[in-house]
């Protein structure tokens, strides 16, 4: 079976499940499903990724790369009050995304499917962009998310990661360090890097 969570139109049977989880001080009501990454609870590497992402001071949208279905996003565009564009690349994800906003009465978002930036306006430019990055698609699409997404980021803009030393944190440091002026591990807990990269 070739169902990924990072799979544009999972085939898994479809069953939605509801719980309630506390990001950011807020309260939030989250559907998940099959087919979708971290399915029964918001996972502890986007976790400690919300809690520790502070905006850039320059003015500007958010963007949430490989959404899922929103937690990340949602919960920043809550807090912040910045607008935050989300994609992700599952159709099913995307669809949960929309519905958690709305369930949430979160309307600062524009929720939209698209292959990595694919249905992103290369114009386009944000104040910050964050992501859990889909590991598993493997290190290739991961740098891709990295290189790309110095293109659109705004100057002083900055990129918020989440991602495991053993699933390749040393290396994703060292991949940034050739792409952006200043990277940083902003904070490390139970193997999990938050790394924060900036371009200038």
């Amino acid at each position: 079976m070739n169902d990924h969570y990072y799979s544009e139109k999972p085939t898994v049977e479809s069953d939605r499940k509801t719980w309630e989880f506390e990001l950011k001080g807020y309260n939030f009501t989250f559907q998940s499903d099959k087919g979708v990454f971290s399915k029964n609870e918001v996972d502890f590497g986007s976790r400690i990724l919300i809690e520790n992402f502070i905006p850039p001071t320059i003015d500007g949208d958010f963007l949430d790369v490989g959404c899922g279905y929103g937690p990340i996003g949602l919960s920043l565009a809550k807090h912040f009050d910045r607008h935050v564009d989300m994609i992700d690349v599952n159709e099913r994800a995307v669809e949960l995304a929309k519905d958690n906003a709305v369930k949430n009465s979160i309307n600062n978002v524009t929720i939209f499917q698209s292959n990595l930036f694919s249905n992103i306006d290369e114009k386009r430019q944000y104040a910050a962009i964050i992501t859990n990055p889909p590991i598993r698609a493997g290190k290739k699409v991961v740098h891709a998310i990295f290189e790309t997404s110095y293109h659109h980021l705004v100057n002083d803009g900055e990129l918020w990661i989440v991602i495991q030393k053993k699933q390749g944190a040393p290396s994703a440091i060292d991949k940034l360090k050739e792409l952006y002026s200043e990277v940083e591990v902003v904070d490390k807990k139970k193997g999990y890097f938050i790394i924060k990269a900036k371009k200038s």
